[in-house]
């Protein structure tokens, strides 16, 4: 079973920085948000899935249906037979890979040394 990603803080529960982190920090969201980011044109549900081949049908929906709900994406479904779906990244999600690129870019300069620190810990 999937949890709902909404915080419930019983001292914070209006902390915009709790709230928002818990959706968009789980294990896909930053990653569908990146493959979204990185494609001139809207993706179909089953090009995103293979985008990310280790992400479940399920949690996939769920995880856009999130970032719908949140604003950061944007689904376009048409009235066809078999039905299509689309989705984009939207200018809010945008302007949230905006503020992750210097974290994405720390982390493709550090990987390497971070994979060799590990190894020696472990």
């Amino acid at each position: 079973m999937i949890k709902d990603l909404e915080v419930q803080d019983v001292l914070f529960p209006e902390c915009p920085v709790r709230n928002i982190i818990a959706r968009v920090g789980d294990k896909w969201s930053l990653l569908v948000l990146h493959t979204l980011c990185n494609r001139e044109a809207n993706m179909r549900f089953s090009a995103l899935r293979k985008s990310l081949p280790d992400i479940s049908q399920k949690v996939l929906s769920v995880t856009l249906r999130h970032l719908e709900e949140d604003g950061m994406v944007q689904r376009f479904a048409f009235p066809e037979v078999p039905p299509r779906v689309e989705y984009a990244i939207t200018q809010r999600g945008l302007s949230f890979m905006h503020a992750c690129r210097p974290m994405i870019d720390w982390a493709f300069a550090n990987f390497a040394d971070i994979i060799e620190s590990r190894k020696r810990h472990s």
